[in-house]
């Protein structure tokens, strides 16, 4: 799908081929379009903009917009316009220490001397996705790199991107029957990885902390990749110790105080419980404060491990956690993005591994 004022432009410069409208003769205002094709000022100014930059019109101040003669005086200009650096958006859930700051800088990185880079957040609210994309598109960008914010409906304005072929690059997420390029972690390995750890430490009693909203794709994959963990090992899984009523994953002051309150009564259900994996590092945050308020010790009365951590100095206390490689999904989502942008639209699912950086949030069962 073209951006709005694309389709404007092309609109305006098939009329003057077609010499609708004859050299001289005056176009359309900012005003007039914006109008007539339901858009935004910017919108319609940046269409104009593109028609002037190629020399089919040229503008006077206070009069409007006319048609142009076409001469070849135009052709540097266009050779500039050739060499213009595309403009992408970035839609992310939310960012911060522990997941999306890297990824933002490695995007920023990757992106000097190629494209430029819009950067709009979700919140994970599904209609202020919308909002955003709306926003991203009527300006003019020229491809979209998102986190979705749900994964289990996808927008319709995603879904006109997949339909029109738009450069469009999911990271962390995929859509089920949705051909659309995706870049994000291997989850299921990573969480395989992190359960294994804890075996090797000798716990089976293992809680998984689950966030509420469990329908992302990266969480229904980690979820997965505990249970093969289990099954290789031929543990047999007691759900009973799993809870997935945590308010992760941009919980307020209020709900962080209930999912402490929720982690506690879970642990004093479950006493059996030698060791906590929570999916997510806020869920581990709560879970450590949960620990202590029992009067409990970490590790050394419940070992917690986690996704994703700030980093923090060696001196300092550390989770064990699962650190996903933020630099390589940024190079590889821009990568594919700059290769649909030139045409390439090959649909590919790409898994980056994780490692595990111990910490001393875990440790040997007594």
């Amino acid at each position: 799908m073209k951006p709005l004022y694309e389709q404007i432009y092309e609109s305006l410069k098939k009329d003057i081929v077609s010499t609708k409208y004859k050299v001289g003769d005056q176009v359309p205002s900012e005003k007039e379009l914006s109008t007539y094709y339901d858009v935004s000022t910017i919108t319609a100014k940046k269409a104009l903009e593109k028609l002037a930059n190629e020399g089919l019109v040229f503008r006077k101040r206070g009069k409007g917009t006319f048609v142009s003669e076409r001469t070849t005086e135009m052709e540097p200009v266009k050779k500039d316009m050739a060499g213009k650096k595309p403009l992408f958006g970035l839609v992310l859930t939310s960012f911060d220490e522990s997941f999306g700051n890297d990824l933002i800088a490695s995007l920023e990185e990757a992106s000097l001397n190629k494209c430029f880079i819009i950067l709009r957040r979700s919140l994970s609210i599904p209609s202020r996705e919308d909002e955003v994309i709306k926003e991203l598109l009527e300006y003019g960008i020229d491809g979209l790199i998102i986190i979705p914010a749900k994964a289990e409906h996808y927008s319709l304005e995603i879904l006109k991107m997949v339909v029109n072929q738009f450069p469009l690059v999911l990271i962390d997420r995929s859509f089920k029957k949705l051909a659309a390029t995706t870049v994000s972690t291997d989850n299921e390995q990573a969480a395989k990885m992190g359960v294994n750890h804890l075996f090797d430490l000798g716990h089976e009693n293992i809680g998984v902390l689950i966030p509420k909203d469990n329908d992302i794709t990266a969480i229904y994959d980690r979820i997965n990749g505990i249970v093969e963990a289990f099954a290789e090992k031929k543990v047999i899984i007691n759900r009973d110790l799993w809870c997935s009523d945590i308010k992760s994953p941009h919980p307020t002051h209020e709900d962080v105080e209930k999912d402490i309150e929720t982690i506690k009564n879970h642990i004093k259900e479950h006493p059996e419980i030698t060791a906590l994996f929570a999916l997510e590092y806020n869920i581990a945050m709560s879970a450590k404060r949960a620990v202590e308020q029992l009067n409990l010790r970490v590790p050394e009365d419940i070992s917690i491990l986690c996704f994703d951590s700030p980093p923090r100095n060696k001196l300092e206390w550390n989770f064990t956690h699962i650190e996903q490689d933020e630099e390589l999904i940024g190079q590889l989502a821009l990568s594919k993005l700059m290769e649909m942008q030139n045409g390439d639209f090959i649909v590919d699912d790409i898994r980056v591994p994780a490692t595990l950086v111990k910490g001393g949030s875990t440790k040997i069962l007594d």
